[in-house]
């Protein structure tokens, strides 16, 4: 589990590793509850930073 905010620098693709190692843990389920509940928080973070960059990428593509 990664706790730390994701990087200002950190790129497109290093947010989405991230996110998918988050929900592999997720999908695992053998952590405890409350490490779950932490990568799920991570996901969420990470989802909405991603979602935010690709927006601004597609609105420097046009």
């Amino acid at each position: 589990m990664t706790s730390e905010q994701p990087d200002a620098s950190a790129g497109v693709d290093t947010l989405l590793d991230r996110l998918e190692a988050a929900i592999g843990r997720l999908a695992a389920g053998q952590a405890p509850v409350e490490e779950l509940v932490a990568d799920y928080e991570e996901a969420v973070r990470l989802l909405a930073e991603a979602e935010t960059r690709l927006q601004s990428l597609a609105g420097q593509a046009r």
